[in-house]
């Protein structure tokens, strides 16, 4: 009687398959930016600093736009919290964010 432990084995796989597509939760609402935020990251994204980043990129070379990427989000989010500390709201968290490192 070898069809048995054949049979165990390929409803185990049927099983594994079947959690493997269901079961996911859908992604939550996004939150709303408060105001100032939404405010203080437009100032940020039309600064001088952002535009003399993105005359820097090469489109179609992978390395140049992974370099002006994390520039540019470093830059981003330094012009961000220091526009929030100018207007006197706090940024939550308190930990650096993550720097990703350069691919050259």
């Amino acid at each position: 009687m070898r069809a048995v432990p054949i049979r165990r084995g390929l409803a185990g796989l049927a099983l594994l398959a079947l959690a493997a597509c269901g079961g996911s939760t859908p992604a939550p609402p996004p939150v709303p930016l408060d105001p100032g935020v939404a405010e203080c990251r437009a100032e940020a994204r039309a600064s001088p600093e952002i535009r003399r980043i993105e005359r820097e990129r090469l489109v179609g070379n992978p390395t140049n736009e992974a370099r002006v990427n994390n520039e540019r989000a470093g830059i981003e989010q330094r012009l961000t919290t220091d526009c929030l500390r100018r207007r006197g709201l706090s940024r939550g968290g308190g930990v650096e964010s993550v720097r990703r490192p350069a691919l050259f």
